[in-house]
């Protein structure tokens, strides 16, 4: 059995992530411990007990996503589950340079969070816009984007499914194509709850900050392969990890590419590694035969370990 991790994106965290995490093992409180340094607040606390509208601010998101999922992921790797390939969504892209030995925790929990800022003030709030097409595929998407782009920006920005694909851009833009996404046939549209559209082109700004602070870190080579969201194919070299962080900025996720490139290198088990399943149910999409785990807590690791181990 070939085992592939996925490190889950922004969208996943919920107040409680990490806490029976926190209470198994040691290290994972240093890990914590670690964030908290870097970051001047008690990142532990934040996880476990909130307030759920400092949590879900982009900011503050992005480094304790990145922190729980680091957290599930040395505690699997204390308990002995390896891989052979690694891949992010999004923002669980640098979750994966950290499992894959070429980011260190501190520079991750720093970069993420000057990341969440960097989006957030990239666009004022309120005039961006992110929604969930269902039922459609890629070209119908891409084409209704084209087609409301007289109103302003908008573009696929997650390829999640073959049928599931969220777009953003700006409102207008964004509201436009829902209407245009309904005429043609999607089963459903769902406005995304996000402060901030990321993945499309109004990010820019926020890839240009971002790549200044990249190029005064130090990416050492993968010891194990990231399939990127940029262009879905793996890496080892620390200057193209680099590239990718900053493309994937306004750039799509290409997430049913990276998964199928996987599956082609022969991957047949995904491990969903931090906080949620988003990345589980999307994997059942797309790789229909594969076997499908995923480490949250204590409980959902005992339960990985035997299903591999079966």
């Amino acid at each position: 059995m070939t085992v592939a991790f996925l490190f889950p994106g922004q969208g996943s965290q919920h107040v409680g992530m990490g806490a029976r995490l926190y209470q198994a093992s040691e290290s994972v409180r240093e890990i914590y411990h670690a964030a908290g340094k870097v970051l001047g607040y008690d990142v532990a606390r934040l996880c476990h007990q909130g307030p759920d509208d400092q949590l879900n601010r982009t900011e503050y998101t992005q480094p304790a996503l990145l922190t729980t999922s680091v957290a599930a992921w040395t505690l699997a790797k204390e308990k002995g589950l390896s891989a052979s390939m690694l891949a992010g969504h999004s923002l669980g892209e640098y979750t994966a340079l950290v499992a894959a030995g070429s980011m260190t925790f501190p520079d991750a929990v720093a970069l993420v969070q000057n990341r969440g800022r960097y989006m957030q003030e990239a666009v004022p709030e309120g005039a961006g816009a992110m929604a969930a097409i269902l039922g459609l595929d890629r070209a119908a998407v891409e084409d209704i984007c084209k087609a409301a782009s007289g109103h302003g920006v908008v573009s696929a920005a997650n390829i999640n499914s073959p049928v599931q694909i969220v777009i953003g851009g700006e409102r207008r833009a964004v509201e436009a194509a829902m209407a245009l996404a309904k005429e043609r046939g999607a089963k459903r549209i769902i406005p995304l709850a996000v402060s901030v559209p990321s993945h499309c082109a109004l990010m820019k700004p926020a890839a240009e900050r971002l790549a200044r602070d990249l190029s005064r870190v130090t990416l050492l080579p993968l010891q194990i392969p990231v399939v990127t969201n940029l262009d879905a194919a793996p890496i080892t070299s620390g200057d193209s990890a680099k590239k990718a962080l900053v493309g994937q900025l306004a750039a799509p996720v290409l997430w049913v590419d990276t998964v199928q490139r996987m599956v082609q290198d022969g991957v047949t088990a995904f491990v969903e590694i931090g906080p949620g399943t988003v990345l589980s149910g999307l994997v059942k999409r797309i790789a229909k035969d594969a076997t499908i785990c995923h480490v949250e807590d204590p409980d959902s690791l005992e339960s990985t370990l035997r299903e591999l181990t079966a």
